[in-house]
């Protein structure tokens, strides 16, 4: 699928920056990547800092939409939404490596220093803490759940668990011998699997026939 103008800036950019890091990634280096002018960044977002914090708006602009539409379908009950999120999220760990790379970079430097991002980031944050907010106390109400764990800590439970797991996963390669092709698909899917024993025990579900 052929991409328009900014679509291409803003994808090479996070390929650059995840690879380069913000500083070492020229607009000249992201224009080439791109295949444009380097005028069309200036054009289109204005500056490189811009642009950055634009990454981050579209990437977490697009996990928020598909949680408010599955938190919003009716033919799922509670767990079957959380689980859909909570798939959602580690698929686009996954498939998304170069942005994910940039979210920990930022976290390891104190929080980039760029208060919009520092904004993007809150926002998303407690964006999720109120869609399992309303998860959990609607699936304690209707009975799926029969546990109510702290709010704020299934939310750590969560993300910390996906975060900490792709921080680690090369590492876990290395040490595990494992150089198989499928090793991330492998990775994934048991991180997949995991997360979910251990949120049906958190969470007091049992799955009726």
């Amino acid at each position: 699928m052929e991409h328009s103008t900014d679509k291409k800036i803003l994808y090479a950019a996070e390929k650059l920056f995840a690879e380069k890091g913000f500083d070492a990634t020229s607009t000249r280096d992201i224009a080439k990547s791109a295949g444009v002018n380097v005028s069309m960044i200036s054009y289109y977002f204005g500056s490189k800092e811009k642009l950055f914090e634009e990454i981050f708006k579209v990437r977490m602009k697009e996990g928020q939409s598909f949680a408010y539409e599955i938190l919003e379908n009716p033919q799922l009950n509670e767990w079957e939404k959380l689980i859909k999120i909570i798939g959602n999220y580690i698929n686009r760990v996954k498939t998304l490596p170069e942005f994910y790379s940039i979210l920990q970079s930022v976290y390891n430097i104190n929080n980039s220093g760029n208060e919009q991002i520092l904004s993007f980031l809150r926002t998303s944050k407690i964006g999720y803490i109120k869609i399992y907010q309303r998860i959990l106390e609607e699936g304690c109400e209707s009975g799926v759940f029969t546990k109510k764990p702290d709010l704020f800590f299934l939310h750590s439970v969560i993300v910390g668990t996906v975060f900490y797991s792709k921080q680690g996963m090369n590492l876990y390669r290395e040490l595990s011998g494992n150089q198989s092709d499928e090793y991330y698909n492998i990775y994934y899917d048991n991180l997949t699997q995991n997360l979910t024993i251990l949120l049906k025990d958190l969470l007091g579900y049992e799955q009726k026939n």
